[in-house]
């Protein structure tokens, strides 16, 4: 139920659904000659749109999280690569029978980048379809045939092509690739998204090494005017903002143990 209720609770509260709910509000409330209460709605709406489409707010909400882990040295053996799913356009992938990468396609890249350089490892990819569209091919199907392409032998290959978001990720990876103690297995997945990613799989009992990638800030904005990428403003606010959203909502369900989890701190020296 939980992965039903975040996405359809997102469709109303992403920024652009904002927007032309308000405005909408204040249509409605001009034609019921609610005049004040009209322009407080309409000027709601023009707020939203200024900050998310002409500041850099999206990328003051982004950058706090990108820099909560920081890549450590990388390490000589791997034993296994969790790749999380967000990297695939699948409807076109699947239409055109080959893959296609999306804006958080660098996921992939890196853990193709990981997998040549470390054959000893074990890739698994950590993606099904979506809740809502349940007939849509996964992201394990997508990105088993990206690594194939590349030459990564099927045999090397784990595929989690059931889970919906990134809580089951976490537990169906754990399932699937049945880490020992002492393993060493890396987790790919964009910066933003590496604190919900490494708390949830805390809470599945399964030790990972974060390798964030596909960052979208610098990590040096302040907040000022930003015009000349509208769009993109827009597409990353509503990155951030669902992203800190989800890190409360977990939170607050139980789901992970802090609001932004982070690094272990290290061991006391003995």
């Amino acid at each position: 139920m939980f992965p039903y209720f975040t996405r359809i609770f997102w469709m109303v509260a992403q920024p652009v659904s904002v927007i032309g709910l308000l405005l909408v509000l204040g249509l409605v409330l001009l034609w019921a000659k609610r005049r004040r209460l009209a322009g407080v709605s309409i000027a709601l709406a023009l707020l939203v749109l200024g900050l998310c489409a002409y500041t850099t707010f999206a990328y003051v909400l982004v950058a706090p999280l990108e820099a909560r882990f920081v890549r450590p040295a990388e390490p000589e053996h791997i034993d296994g690569i969790v790749v999380l799913g967000g990297g695939m356009d699948t409807d076109v992938g699947a239409a055109r029978r080959s893959w296609e990468l999306s804006r958080s396609g660098d996921r992939f890249v890196e853990a193709l980048r990981l997998a040549l350089r470390h054959p000893e490892a074990r890739l698994l990819i950590a993606g099904g379809g979506s809740a809502l569209n349940p007939g849509r091919e996964s992201e394990a199907e997508a990105g088993a045939r990206f690594f194939e392409d590349f030459g990564i032998a099927p045999e090397r290959l784990l595929l989690d092509e059931t889970s919906r978001n990134t809580e089951e990720n976490a537990v169906n990876a754990k399932a699937v690739g049945q880490p020992k103690p002492g393993e060493t297995w890396m987790l790919v997945t964009s910066a933003f998204h590496m604190p919900r990613s490494v708390g949830l799989f805390r809470r599945a009992d399964f030790a990972v090494v974060p390798w964030p990638t596909d960052y979208l800030a610098t990590g040096h904005e302040g907040f000022g005017l930003k015009l000349d990428e509208i769009a993109e403003n827009l597409t990353i606010s509503n990155v951030g903002l669902r992203e800190w959203v989800g890190l409360v909502g977990y939170y607050l369900t139980g789901r992970i143990d802090e609001v932004v989890p982070g690094p272990m701190p290290a061991a006391p020296k003995t």
